[in-house]
């Protein structure tokens, strides 16, 4: 019988074109948080499974990296046509993302609870990239009713719902069935100085951390259960491109709470993960990052401090 693999991911595979302030063009690239959280997942020796709806347009060779990573894709399923296509405009230093005319709805090319092979229902995580929020509470209800009752699923979340005063609730009302939020700067719309009464708020059922990714900022990371904080500041050893961070911290906490490791060492691997990523342009640097590589960046952590 097949087994699960460690972590099962959920979320969209893109095609990109990509613009740059000088006026260069990367077109049709792939992209998607499924191609860089399995990508940056891989990096650290976990088995994966992707679960994904990919258009015709979506480059093979992309998918045929990921296998070659040992990405499980059984649960990456054709769409009849082409799948969504974005513009991604760097202004300024600042990154815009316009979908193209002519595609499918986000809903349309995210994944249900019958896309995920049955054989993966007992993973021992699953990881739920920015989708609708609908589509979200869907899988985290399927994933609570597939788990073993001795071994709960670590279920991690990327939002695409803003975090907002009135959207608080609805928030909260899904998060207590999971166990690690991760929302960014792009969907947590509250004051800076609102982020404790704004994790007490949401706090209840599983939710045991909430991380807020700040991109050059840094972040911070709540404990709920230890009640304490953790802040970060960024460690990529180039910045080149942002593109992929957020997935990167994503599988490195995840990848290092599945070996057993605390929170302070769960956030490095993710800050260090996320560092990796934005080391090249699209996936360029996730592609080129080794576990060595990024061990030593940890190591030169660790002998600097740990996270305040």
């Amino acid at each position: 019988m097949p087994t699960a693999p460690d972590l099962v991911l959920l979320g969209n595979l893109l095609v990109d074109d990509v613009v740059f302030a000088d006026g260069r063009t990367r077109m049709a690239q792939a992209g998607g948080a499924m191609l860089y959280t399995s990508l940056a997942a891989s990096l650290w020796g976990v088995s994966i499974g992707c679960v994904s709806l990919a258009g015709s347009d979506y480059p093979a060779t992309a998918l045929a990296t990921l296998r070659s990573r040992g990405v499980a894709l059984d649960g990456v399923h054709a769409l009849a046509g082409n799948g969504v296509r974005t513009w991604l405009l760097y202004e300024g230093g600042v990154r815009r993302v316009v979908h193209r005319l002519g595609c499918p709805t986000h809903e349309a090319v995210s994944p249900l609870p019958e896309h995920v092979p049955e054989a993966w229902h007992r993973a021992r995580a699953f990881h739920l990239a920015p989708m609708p929020i609908a589509i979200q509470r869907a899988l985290v209800t399927a994933i609570r009713r597939w788990e073993s009752p001795a071994a709960p699923a670590f279920v991690a979340l990327d939002p695409h719902l803003p975090v907002t005063p009135d959207t608080l609730q609805e928030w909260r009302e899904l998060l207590a069935q999971v166990d690690v939020f991760l929302p960014s700067d792009d969907e947590w719309r509250l004051p800076a100085d609102a982020f404790d009464a704004a994790c007490g708020a949401l706090a209840g059922g599983r939710l045991r951390f909430v991380a807020w990714k700040r991109g050059v900022a840094g972040g911070r990371l709540y404990d709920l259960r230890g009640e304490r904080q953790l802040s970060w500041s960024p460690r990529p050893a180039e910045a080149v491109d942002p593109t992929g961070a957020g997935d990167g911290f994503a599988a490195g906490f995840i990848t290092a709470h599945l070996e057993g490791a605390g929170p302070e060492t769960a956030l490095k691997r993710a800050v260090v993960t996320a560092g990796v990523a934005c080391g090249g342009w699209g996936a360029d640097g996730l592609l080129a990052g080794t576990r060595a590589a990024a061990e030593a960046r940890i190591a030169a952590w660790d002998t600097a401090g740990a996270p305040a």
